[in-house]
């Protein structure tokens, strides 16, 4: 004889053979969650693990010397220095192309006197290390930079590709630790195959080995070095947080089935009740049906994910190398844990979105089983429950939003998401409120029209089901506008930004013994209008004096040099400033200094402070006349005329721009300036070059965002239509009797696409306001304490249509299938459904 919880378990999964509309409705929910979350996780993982793998380049946490001259390093001034007892190792670093154009970096170690606890250093055993010092040497690289030389594993080991270029590369010797796309070898191999010579990239030592730079050489310290940690943390945030916005919405479809099926199975619970299944068994068989269910899901979820990760991975890897200087492989490389991970996450929100039905259930008796329990007996009563609850999340998000404006600028960044999701909250639960009530007034005006007054309280009666695809529905399109209007006014801030700083018509980067004598040979050239001049350094913010107070910092901070001529000061923009804007501009010529957004913020200084920065002569104090932006820069800039900055810190020449006078011929200068000084192929680029190439790396950051802000308003498109599928019979029992009344079913028909197209549009008009407010947020807060600055807010007449637009169109094609098996019933079938007597 069988189990009788076999039995029973049977029994309970029977009524999705009944109703596979609303099998395939859970599953797919948990499907999309999961898939969406999957992939983020995925992306993610992969990054990660390639940032631990680059945490073994030797760059990382070593002091760098370079020469004060702004002259490469050779291997004499490293034998030179080593002789003189300082604990210096060469680098040389460059880059080889490869099949396809491909790029490969090139990094040339010597590891006997690396410093630092590497794999380099040591390198395995003796013999190894020895091949890896002789001729003909060793290349060591990651598995998944195989791919750009057309090898695979097998053959890899000991293999010597030739390049395009007709170098051969050292023996290969695969090495799992090395970030991608990236070449390790002996530097004496390294300078044979990029043709060097006895130039290198620069020494390094041990951090605080050197207590000063010696004579002739500038000593950055490696905490000074730009770190990308920050930046990448939030870039992935933004990821995980739209990812987990995906689960959401996709869960908001898992309680919606959930629910509908135990009011379907009240009858069938009744009756096993009855039968003697004791009520804790029975919570406990619904509750290893939901871990079945959820076990599908999550599986096809998380092979569905892997799929999405690998197609959308190259435009991640692609946005950490070009924004955030990471390289990262377009291999998923996925950790045992990312696979639980995927299953814990998806059970625990199918176990947040089944616990009110398992309660629902455990608290009915069999007397109480015997009642007609629709969702609308209690709906009143749901309601001003929600209203509570948004009123709970509101002041939450309240007190999160106060505790971030109590914090320094720059931080909060998961406090600001958190207020997001509390705002998010805190919308979703009024909503079914607001829709009540506008309805109940509605149908006020409206008591004279027999139809429409039966339509509005049908949508009343349908709301019970229809409120959580519609809480999706705006969850999903508040946050895609907030998103897209955050994009939207980030590429316009930031092209115009780029067409403000961009004033000369050509850039030039000569090399420092270049320089002086380009710039005497321009100055002559009738075609040249102006000059524009730049040098940068590093120096230390010691101290900040400001308002009677002294604060001691010690904080390592970029310095920048520009030439204040007569075309770039119109387009320089200023956020604020001491005395205006034509005053900064002279005190900037006299030696005075601009700091930039993200020092401003992160610091908390403002025009007026002064500065104490430390320099090749001690130090120097300069005054803060004005804060102009500076996206995209992860640090804190100081701003100061370049004459001034060469004589003040000694920085070495860096780029020359050149403007043109009108109707001069750019093409010509530029071939005579690189053909008399024999310059390379890319030290002159047109200012189009630079835009394009600027607006190419902006683009592709933010196509990843784009693709899961879409891919979540798909899913709350699916919410709304599996909500519909599933009533789609019942739906036809309530429209039957109209019909057979004289309503004729054409106008049954528009009545309900009217029905589902006003409820939708209404949500979408309540979503703008939360978009706009979402964007605010992101914008004030989320971009703040990320990237250390802040965005105009703008707004966007067309992505608000388009919302309201996307809403009704969803709307529509929800509605659609079951309009049309409406049209299609037969008329005996439909006096069947609505049991006329």
């Amino acid at each position: 004889m069988r189990d009788p919880m076999i039995i029973t378990l049977a029994t309970l999964l029977s009524h999705y053979r009944r109703h596979p509309g609303q099998l395939a409705m859970l599953l797919l929910g948990l499907w999309v969650a999961s898939a969406l979350w999957s992939s983020v996780q995925a992306i993610n993982a992969s990054a990660r693990d390639s940032y631990a793998r680059a945490e073994a380049l030797f760059t990382t946490g070593l002091d760098r010397l370079e020469r004060q001259d702004g002259e490469p390093p050779t291997r004499e001034d490293f034998l030179r220095l080593r002789r003189q007892g300082l604990p210096v190792s060469p680098l040389l670093e460059g880059q080889i192309e490869v099949a396809d154009g491909t790029r490969l970096t090139v990094i040339g170690i010597d590891p006997l006197t690396l410093p630092g606890d590497n794999a380099f250093a040591v390198a395995g055993s003796t013999a190894e290390l020895g091949d890896f010092l002789i001729p003909p040497w060793r290349t060591r690289l990651a598995p998944d930079t195989l791919a750009a030389l057309e090898l695979d594993a097998a053959e890899a080991e000991g293999a010597e590709p030739r390049l395009p270029d007709g170098h051969q590369l050292p023996a290969l010797r695969l090495s799992p630790s090395l970030p991608p796309d990236t070449l390790v070898m002996d530097i004496a191999a390294a300078a044979r195959l990029l043709e060097v010579g006895e130039t290198l990239s620069r020494l390094v030592t041990a951090p605080d080995a050197l207590e000063a730079a010696p004579d002739g050489w500038r000593l950055t310290r490696a905490e000074a070095l730009a770190s990308p940690g920050q930046l990448t943390e939030s870039f992935h945030l933004n990821l995980t947080a739209l990812a987990l916005l995906s689960l959401v919405v996709g869960l908001f479809i898992v309680q919606a089935a959930l629910g509908l099926a135990l009011e379907q199975r009240l009858g069938m619970l009744r009756t096993l009740r009855a039968l003697g299944v004791a009520g804790r068994s029975l919570v406990g068989l619904l509750a290893l049906e939901l871990l079945l269910l959820g076990l599908l899901g999550a599986l096809a979820g998380i092979v569905s994910g892997v799929w999405l990760a690998r197609a959308l991975l190259p435009d991640v890897a692609a946005t950490l190398g070009s924004l955030y200087g990471e390289q990262v492989g377009t291999e998923l490389r996925l950790p045992w844990h990312y696979w639980l991970g995927g299953l814990g996450v998806t059970f625990a929100g199918l176990l947040v979105a089944g616990s009110g039905v398992l309660w629902r259930a455990a608290r009915l008796d069999i007397l109480a089983l015997g009642q007609a329990q629709a969702w609308r007996h209690r709906f009143r009563r749901q309601l001003r429950s929600m209203g509570l609850a948004g009123g709970t999340c509101a002041l939450a998000g309240l007190g999160l939003w106060a505790w971030v404006a109590s914090r320094p600028p720059g931080e909060g960044l998961l406090t600001g998401f958190g207020m997001l999701a509390m705002l998010l909250l805190a919308s979703a639960l009024f909503l079914p409120p607001l829709l009540a009530a506008m309805l109940a007034g509605l149908a006020r005006l409206v008591r004279r029209r027999p139809l429409a007054q039966w339509a509005l309280a049908d949508l009343q009666l349908q709301l019970p089901r229809l409120a959580l695809a519609m809480m999706a529905l705006m969850i999903a399109l508040s946050a895609n506008l907030g998103v897209s209007s955050m994009v939207g006014g980030f590429r316009l801030t930031f092209l115009d930004w780029l067409d403000q700083r961009l004033v000369a018509d050509l850039y030039l980067r000569p090399t420092p013994a270049q320089f002086e004598s380009i710039d005497s040979w321009l100055s002559i050239r009738p075609e040249v209008a102006e000059r524009l001049a730049t040098r940068s350094s590093e120096a230390r913010l010691i101290e900040v004096e400001s308002d009677d107070t002294t604060r001691s910092l010690g904080l390592p901070v970029n310095l920048f040099g520009i030439t204040p001529g007569e075309h770039l000061r119109p387009s320089w923009p200023l956020l604020d400033t001491l005395e205006g804007r034509q005053a900064a501009w002279q005190e900037l010529s006299r030696g005075e200094a601009f700091i930039n957004e993200q020092l401003a913020i992160g610091k908390g200084l403002s025009p007026g402070d002064r500065l104490t920065l430390s320099a090749p002569g001690g130090e120097e104090r300069v005054r803060v006349i004005a804060i102009y932006p500076d996206y995209g820069n992860p640090r804190g800039e100081v701003l100061l005329a370049t004459p001034r900055l060469a004589e003040r810190f000694a920085a070495p020449p860096g780029s020359l721009g050149i403007v043109l006078r009108p109707g001069a011929d750019g093409q010509r200068l530029g071939s005579e300036l690189t053909a008399r000084f024999d310059l390379g192929e890319d030290a002159l680029q047109d200012q189009r070059e630079v835009k394009r190439i600027a607006t190419t790396i902006f683009e592709r950051t933010f196509r990843i965002t784009q693709a899961l802000n879409a891919l979540t308003l798909v899913v709350a498109a699916l919410a709304l239509l599996a909500s519909l599928l599933a009533q789609a019979r019942q739906r036809r029992r309530q429209l039957a009797p109209l019909w057979a009344l004289g309503v004729p079913r054409l106008r049954l028909v528009t009545s309900q696409l009217a029905q589902l197209s006003g409820m939708a549009l209404a949500t979408a008009l309540l979503a703008i306001p939360l978009g706009i407010a979402i964007t605010a947020g992101l914008v004030k807060v989320i971009n703040v304490a990320a990237f250390g600055w802040r965005l105009p807010l703008h707004l966007f007449p067309g992505d608000i249509l388009l919302t309201l637009a996307t809403a009704v169109i969803v709307a529509l094609l929800a509605g659609a299938i079951p309009t049309v098996t409406l049209w299609r019933t037969p008329p005996r079938a439909l006096l069947a459904e609505g049991e006329i007597t």
